[in-house]
């Protein structure tokens, strides 16, 4: 930062002052000192002068009103920014509090204890409280509406400062012995402060001031110490709150009497007296630091004794009471900024994030990006790119390979112009200084310099490429310490440890060109280092310790701004003899200007600089000031004799919505000259000037200033003097050109005069150029008005264009139904189904796909968007229309809808349909969704898979032990499938095999026997149902008291073992052979359930006794047997059983299913209107 005294304004009556206050939000200044003086001051710039802006602009005072009730000297004064109040008190211990009514100050409340003296008062951050502290030891809090909230008497202390935390929940006091004592906000004593700054010292000292910045803007840091304590004896420490046990620690070495934080906590100014040179006489000077006690300048202030200092809401300007005067100082803070390709990069702190908020604000477009960046030190640019020096975050992993033998502590982020991070670089030397050049980025601690050598995606000659390559051989990255010699020849490897070696003599400030390094040092030597290969060739003695440095466009000559704000220059190449007569390079030169807060050399001229003195710019010409331009702008580019220079502070005021206003250009004298000699005298007498002062720019000028006189000649000899290639072929354009206001209106176009060169066309009947102006342009609805003024055979295809493109501008902002109206008159069908789409209108979308002829190149992307929104039948028909069935039946299978899919496959012949399936079907059985699978199956007419599955899920619930009505329903559903299966087959082969019936009906058992040799239940598909079925029937007969019938069919049963577990079979089989009295039957059931293994020795044990007990009493043979039984006992030649009774059929007419093929008696038939078996209708 520079700081520099800008005004004085002399209190009347050469009252000396005792206390100064800047009010922060609306900028009035109050003042208080002997024999109740009290004013409240305010500074405005003048509205008149509104082309210069900023701090150049000139102030006068707009409020001057002195404000009567006190009569002893004013001792405090503070203002309350959130309810516009000013709280005064002075030696009687009389508080006034005023407001303001209709832009004066007048009296709201007075209060005075009459008791003792009022030493500090102090509101709290959101101006709801106040805390007054009286120097007997009484503390009152009280509200903003005069109330008193509580009082109390710290008896035996003298009280003399008080502050808030920011949160309101602490009070910091100071008493007269130097101690200070920390109160919760209601009063109660909580521990002393441990005062680290006043270790090793004995006795008293007086507190010159307490202040803890609220965090109003936010934080420099995350963590950053914002509470600082300072005595009178200089000492000072600044905590990260009121328990900080490691506070930063200063010596100011001056006795300090007021310190203050500036608006945003980066700066702590501190103002008091240094010790003369004779006794009598002390320096009023104000010194600044920052938060980690970093000294950054020192102020010396006239006049015999300071007694106050204050900062203007802005943290631009600090007023200071000195004697009866107050003096104002401006200050030019040191920003985070940059200028990279038309971009203006700046960065600020907010109170609602921790981090840094970077700003890449594109000057040309008005547009910003923005970047949070955590501890960002430095921003630093060069051409198109800009580069972020961070502190490494300590949550986040470093890269392996970006981690070295030290872990690093931070991080050099190259980004481009919008801000995309393009190259990290962890390292593990501070970079207090970063410089840049078109290849390598070079940063310094105080010890030791790292060299990296960038890599961007640009062209580059060949020679350069082949120096590129020849550095990268060697090493992208090196590290050198200061007192290191490098010879040049790579020996610069990456090594920390040189980084964390001392040095008697640190870096100060760096720079650097294409071909050199330059280092500065403290003692004010300068290293020069050959670039790219570091070594070094020269060491320069300046009588100055450089804070900036700065090298010219062709590095001969080199900048210095040392920290008084002195500009010296040094030229690098000269040869000059000593005083001792011996022969050295380099000579300072004998310019010298004071005052210097930034300076830029011109890109293209050596002897071409701007310079920033206070408020004023001047540029110079070898060494020879021209007159100066107000203005207080930090200078971004110096090329072409223009400077671009950016109001930052005007920026920073509001910094989420910069102005165009805020970037400035400056013409400098040479080119302001030679357009009023255009103007004025002529162009050949400009041209005369011009070859006298060459430069590309003037050149420029005239070409340009020739054109628009018609002059072709001067202009194509202008043109080639600065190189401009499509200037040149331009005027060769206009030579063959036959008409003058041709001419003229092509002129008029090359310099943007659009509107005039189209009025001139259309004047000339020549719409075809006007509408070609307009093409170029981009100006479509123009194209269009004018298109639609003529008439002409050559207009339907510019019509369709025109209508395309200004659909184009609609669909680019995303307004879908302005553009589809426009499309749909460019007949653009492709832009029209992107537009259906935007706006979910479908049915438009289908009406499109439906008016395209066949295989249409869009048809394929029509039916992906009704893909996306799963509409399977649109996108089918879509597909099929463009003759891609494979995507139809993909669709279709995507979309789950897969009779479709097979339906399709099947029509068009496919293939791999199977495998499709079965991918699918394999899908949903990992998922356990068996059912799902076999519906799948069965839509596609795999129905031998489906009955597959069908009957794996009967087996498992006939195994769970599920109700029989249950099992039998899965049995009959698995058959009845099958049944599908077989007919299926059977007509596949009658369309193979067209000869005999006979032929065909056996190719067809032919395939079923290749089924039923692979699976079970394929060759008698209704055993299973069979089984449940007659096991139910014969329980049903046996409840109802049909014995004999559920005897005959639990005989059926014998044959079903492998479905129905035997022991339930013969468990049945016994009872009902025992309520029908047949116990040779029953005998017959209850050994074979003796027999069984399934069974344990517990079950076998009880049949054993159970058996044991009915045949005790009963014979075990048959009392009634027919000749039925022995048909059914002997197992030959099977008759037909009656699934309704369980009989079996004797007589010939019987009545059979259609479907599962299973008999019935025929008097049965009557009592049944469905199949007993398979419930199919009868």
């Amino acid at each position: 930062m520079f700081i520099y005294l800008c005004k004085k304004i002399a209190i009347p009556g050469n009252v000396r002052l005792r206390c100064i206050s800047w009010n922060k939000d609306e900028g009035f200044i109050a003042c208080g000192g002997e024999d109740g003086l009290l004013k409240v001051l305010k500074l405005e710039t003048q509205s008149d002068e509104a082309k210069i802006k900023g701090l150049a602009a000139p102030s006068n005072l707009s409020m001057n009103q002195t404000l009567e009730g006190h009569s002893g000297s004013v001792q405090v004064v503070t203002w309350n920014e959130q309810y516009h109040k000013l709280t005064t008190s002075d030696q009687n211990g009389l508080i006034i509090v005023w407001i303001i009514y209709k832009g004066a100050w007048y009296e709201e409340m007075i209060n005075n204890r009459n008791k003792s003296v009022v030493r500090s008062m102090s509101w709290n951050a959101d101006g709801q409280k106040i805390c007054i502290v009286y120097e007997d030891g009484a503390v009152i809090v009280g509200s903003v509406d005069g109330n008193r909230i509580w009082g109390k008497d710290l008896k035996g202390t003298h009280l003399c400062h008080v502050a808030w935390s920011s949160d309101s929940k602490v009070l910091l006091f100071g008493m007269a012995n130097g101690e200070i004592h920390i109160y919760d906000s209601n009063g109660n004593f909580i521990v002393k402060m441990k005062l680290s700054c006043l270790v090793n010292l004995t006795g008293t000292f007086r507190i010159a001031g307490i202040h803890w910045y609220h965090g109003t803007e936010g934080y420099v840091e995350p963590d950053c110490p914002c509470l600082a304590i300072c005595y009178e004896n200089g000492r000072c420490q600044i905590m990260r709150d009121e328990n900080d046990h490691n506070p930063v620690l200063i010596d100011t070495g001056m006795n300090v009497v007021c310190i203050q934080w500036n608006h945003c906590g980066s700066v702590l100014a501190l103002a008091g007296s240094l010790k003369g040179t004779s006794p009598d006489k002390d320096v009023n000077v104000v010194q600044f630091y920052t938060p980690f006690g970093e000294h950054l300048r020192t102020l010396k202030v006239p006049g015999k004794q300071i007694s106050a200092l204050s900062w203007e809401g802005g943290g631009l300007k600090i007023a200071l009471a000195v004697d009866s005067y107050i003096y104002f100082a401006n200050i030019r803070p040191d920003y985070k900024w940059g200028y990279c390709s038309n971009t203006v990069v700046y960065a600020y702190t907010r109170p609602d994030r921790p981090e840094y908020c970077v700003i890449f604000w594109d000057t040309k477009n008005n547009e910003k990006y923005v970047k949070y960046v955590k501890s960002l030190i430095s921003i630093t640019t060069y051409g198109d790119f800009c580069v972020l020096a961070t502190k490494a975050d300590e949550d986040q992993p470093q890269e392996e390979h970006e981690m070295e033998s030290f872990g690093a502590t931070y991080v050099l982020v190259l980004c481009n112009s919008i801000g995309t991070p393009l190259d990290p670089k962890y390292i593990d030397i501070g970079p207090l200084f970063v410089t840049m050049t078109r290849t390598h980025v070079i940063a310094a601690s105080k010890e030791a310099f790292y060299i990296w050598q960038y890599r961007v995606a640009k062209k580059l000659t060949a020679m350069e490429i082949n120096q590129v390559a020849r550095t990268r051989k060697e090493g992208r990255e090196r590290i050198y310490h200061i007192d290191d010699t490098p010879s040049g020849s790579g020996d610069g490897h990456l090594d920390y440890s040189k980084a964390v070696e001392g040095t008697r003599d640190p870096i100060c400030a760096i720079t650097a060109s294409d071909k050199i390094l330059l280092v500065g040092r403290e003692s004010g030597t300068i290293h020069r280092y050959s670039l790219p290969n570091v070594g070094i060739i020269q060491k320069y003695t300046l009588n100055c310790r450089a804070h900036q440095l700065s090298l010219n466009c062709n590095s001969s000559r080199v900048a210095i701004i040392d920290l008084s704000g002195v500009l010296t220059f040094f030229d690098l190449d000269a040869r000059v003899t000593s005083s001792t007569g011996q022969q050295v390079i380099g000579e300072q030169l004998k310019l010298e200007r004071r005052d210097v807060w930034d300076m830029k050399w011109a890109k293209d001229n050596p002897d071409l600089f701007a310079v920033m003195e206070k408020t004023r710019m001047y540029v110079f010409r070898n060494l020879d000031p021209e007159e100066p331009i107000q203005t207080s702008g930090y200078i971004c580019n110096f090329e072409d004799l223009e400077i671009k220079s950016v109001l930052l502070d005007e920026i920073l005021k509001n910094p989420e919505r910069p102005n165009k206003d805020y970037i400035i250009n400056f013409e400098i004298r040479s080119l302001r000259d030679s357009r009023a000699l255009i103007e004025e005298v002529g162009i050949e007498e400009s041209s005369q000037f011009i070859e006298d002062n060459p430069h590309p720019r003037l050149w420029r000028l005239l070409a340009e200033a020739a054109l628009q006189k018609l002059d072709l000649q001067t202009a194509e000899q202008a043109f080639v003097r600065c190189k401009d290639y499509q200037g040149i072929k331009f005027v060769k354009r206009l030579g063959n050109l036959q008409s003058e206001s041709m001419k003229q209106a092509e002129v008029a176009a090359y310099f943007g005069r659009f509107e005039e060169a189209e009025r001139m066309y259309l004047d000339m009947d020549r719409r075809d150029l006007a509408i070609g102006l307009r093409m170029k342009l981009g100006d479509w609805f123009r194209v269009l008005q004018l298109l639609k003024t003529g008439s002409g055979d050559s207009d339907d295809a510019l019509l369709e264009q025109a209508h395309n493109a200004i659909g184009d501008y609609f669909a680019d902002r995303q307004k879908w139904l302005n553009a589809v109206q426009y499309y749909v008159q460019g007949r653009n069908q492709e832009r029209l189904a992107e537009c259906y789409y935007m706006l979910e209108d479908y049915q438009g979308l289908e009406n499109l796909a439906n008016s395209l002829p066949e295989n249409n190149k869009l048809l394929p992307d029509i039916a992906h968007m009704f893909v996306r929104v799963g509409m399977c039948e649109q996108a089918v028909s879509a597909f099929l229309k463009c003759n891609r069935p494979k995507d139809a039946v993909d669709t279709c299978v995507h979309l789950n809808q897969w009779n479709k899919a097979v339906e399709l496959a099947k029509n068009h012949n496919m293939k791999e349909i199977g495998s499709l399936l079965a991918r699918y079907a394999t899908h949903l059985l990992e998922k356990n969704k068996i059912l799902d699978a076999i519906e799948l199956y069965r839509k596609a007419n795999y129905f031998f898979e489906a009955a597959k599955l069908m009957f794996k899920i009967a087996d498992e619930e006939a195994k769970k032990r599920t109700k029989p009505l249950r099992v039998k329903k899965l049995y009959v559903l698995s058959a009845l499938l099958m049944e599908q299966c077989h007919e299926q087959m059977q007509n596949a082969q009658r369309g193979k095999v067209k000869g005999s019936e006979t032929a065909s009906a056996l190719a067809g058992l032919l395939e079923e026997d290749v089924l039923s040799s692979t699976n079970r239940f394929a060759d008698n598909a209704w055993r299973g149902a069979e089984a449940y079925h007659f096991f139910i029937l014969a329980q049903r007969q046996l409840y109802k008291g049909s014995v004999d019938a559920a005897l005959k069919t639990a005989l059926h049963l014998r044959d079903y073992e492998d479905i129905i577990p035997a022991v339930e079979i013969y468990s049945l089989l016994a009872v009902c052979a025992c309520a029908n009295r047949a116990f040779d039957t029953c005998s017959k059931a209850f050994v074979k359930l003796e027999s069984l293994e399934t069974l344990s020795q517990e079950q076998r044990q009880q049949y054993e006794d159970l058996a044991l007990e009915i045949f005790a009493r009963h014979c075990p043979k048959n009392n009634k047997k027919t000749d039925l039984d022995d048909v059914l006992e002997s197992g030959d030649g099977k008759l037909p059983v009656c699934v309704a009774t369980g009989d079996p059929i004797l007589e010939y007419r019987f009545w059979m299913c259609s479907v599962c093929k299973h008999c019935m008696k025929a008097k049965e038939r009557s009592n049944y209107n469905f199949c007993p078996l398979c419930h199919c209708s009868a």
